[in-house]
């Protein structure tokens, strides 16, 4: 992906005077200093502010869990040193490594399988409810290796224990890889010794000690562009356009290739909303192949199916029937049926458009409220917690399954869903094959967009910025970055 030309709509407006300051003794000896996008609460208490990208970089830095991602995205140990899959897929066996709490204590499989079975079930009611229902239970086996029992196969088990939100935490903090120590606004962040007591802090050099800090991601671009930070992280659409006027240099913007839904989801069952043909005129009249002329971003993939790719499916994901028509031919189908539906039941309230703050979600909904007037259908942009009748989805998947997609637009979560789809759904994550898991998949697939419940509109968008002398940073399909792979390269 390569930035267009800065956009001359938006401004970096920065209020009041903004003191820079860094906690190391320079560039080379000194800590890594990071900042993210967020709120000092987010890092304060990482486990009650989670999902947001702060809280899970804490996690992640503190709290790891049985497995991790790398710098790829790709799964490696933490916690458990290694694993073995038994039983076709149901059950997954861990051993521990040597690891203590921050109180010196050592960490026993015991406490692992509580911690995990309470993981469990507070993650009935979070993004992750779907994706732990196939648990069945959670058993320390001896002083060192845990099980975890399915009732069905899940070969992206792993992947989504490897989510912040299975991190391991006890009351007197984390499992590592860092421990947390408040300095003012940030936190300073050191490695932690190893069960014998000895030492990566006292082996590694000040430059393996990491400073995080929350903040407005306004702050995080001119402490970066001042050079008082090395990495700004959870960079999204929302604050894309901040960066057409940061003065940062090109090849200090990273954008992560990942997947999965960034779109509109469907909040309301009843009345306009509730009619299936006026959802599909709505995904029908917005242009989204002017995205990435707008945002100024080349290669940003637009789309209007639910699937990114085929992924283990035996066929390419599905797209609307409407999607050979031209824009204007779109647009024409769409005013016929929202005029149809106003001569039978009355004009339209406006639609209530849930958006995050940001100069990224000021374009995006001038695209939208733009297109849905050009078919006659007016609306009002609210605040991301207040009633609405349509709401962003912006979300990284979780793993790389079409279980992910399906399961996160079901009935599982409060939106206009299709109750069959969400059958087909369940009987696939149960499903004992993978013939059988397939099909039932591209069975709920296809009854999902034809209820048009969540309309498609892109890939997420996730960006850094990273210092030209920080080593270890990559892309990842994950949007995930480790902060202890990152390495300072000497001048």
């Amino acid at each position: 992906m390569r930035f267009f030309p800065r956009l001359a709509v938006i401004g970096l407006a920065l209020a009041g005077a903004l003191t820079l300051g860094s906690c190391s003794d320079d560039e080379d000896r000194g800590p890594v200093v990071v900042s993210i996008a967020g709120r000092p609460d987010d890092l304060a208490e990482p486990l009650e502010h989670l999902p947001s990208p702060a809280a899970k970089l804490m996690m992640e830095a503190t709290a790891q869990g049985l497995v991790s991602f790398n710098a790829r995205g790709e799964i490696e140990p933490a916690l458990a040193q290694r694993w073995i899959v038994e039983d076709d897929g149901k059950s997954y066996i861990f051993r521990l490594r040597n690891a203590k709490w921050p109180d010196g204590e050592r960490i026993t499989s015991q406490e692992v399988a509580r911690i995990l079975s309470a993981r469990v079930k507070a993650n009935a009611r979070s993004i992750l409810r779907t994706d732990l229902e196939s648990v069945v239970e959670i058993l320390s086996m001896t002083g060192e290796v845990i099980e975890i029992r399915l009732s069905a196969p899940r070969p992206n088990f792993l992947q989504i224990l490897a989510q912040p939100q299975m991190g391991i935490t006890g009351k007197n903090g984390g499992a590592g890889p860092y421990r947390r120590d408040r300095r003012g606004k940030a936190w300073m962040l050191t490695p932690a010794l190893d069960a014998n007591g000895e030492g990566e802090t006292a082996k590694a050099p000040r430059s393996a000690n990491r400073v995080l800090r929350a903040e407005r991601m306004g702050m995080a671009i001119v402490r970066f562009r001042e050079g008082k930070a090395a990495l700004v992280l959870g960079g999204r659409y929302a604050d894309l356009p901040l960066l057409n006027f940061a003065e940062v240099e090109n090849r200090a913007i990273r954008v992560d290739p990942v997947q999965g839904l960034f779109g509109l989801a469907i909040m309301r069952r009843e009345g306009f909303l509730g009619d299936a043909a006026n959802r599909e005129a709505l995904s029908m009249a917005i242009e989204r192949e002017r995205l990435p002329a707008i945002f100024s971003l080349a290669g940003w993939v637009v789309t209007g199916s639910i699937l990114p790719g085929q992924m283990d499916l035996p066929r390419p994901p599905l797209l609307p029937r409407w999607s050979e028509l031209s824009i204007q031919e779109r647009r024409d189908y769409a005013k016929v049926v929202i005029s149809g539906w106003k001569a039978r039941n009355g004009n339209i309230a406006p639609l209530r458009i849930a958006l995050p703050p940001g100069p990224g979600s000021n374009l995006l909904y001038g695209i939208i409220t733009s297109d849905f007037a050009r078919i006659g259908v007016p609306t009002v942009r609210v605040a991301p917690d207040a009633d609405a009748d349509l709401t962003l989805i912006d979300e990284v998947a979780a793993y790389d399954s079409p279980l992910w997609y399906i399961g996160r637009i079901s009935c599982a979560y409060d939106i206009s869903c299709s109750a069959e789809a969400t059958d087909r759904f369940r009987e696939a994550q149960q499903a004992q094959n993978l013939v059988e898991l397939s099909r039932k998949i591209i069975e709920a697939e296809a009854l999902m967009l034809s209820h048009g419940g969540y309309i498609p509109l892109a890939a997420p968008i996730r960006w850094s910025l990273v210092s030209r002398r920080l080593r270890g940073f990559q892309p990842s399909p994950r949007g995930r970055h480790p902060l202890n792979h990152l390495l300072v390269e000497p001048r």
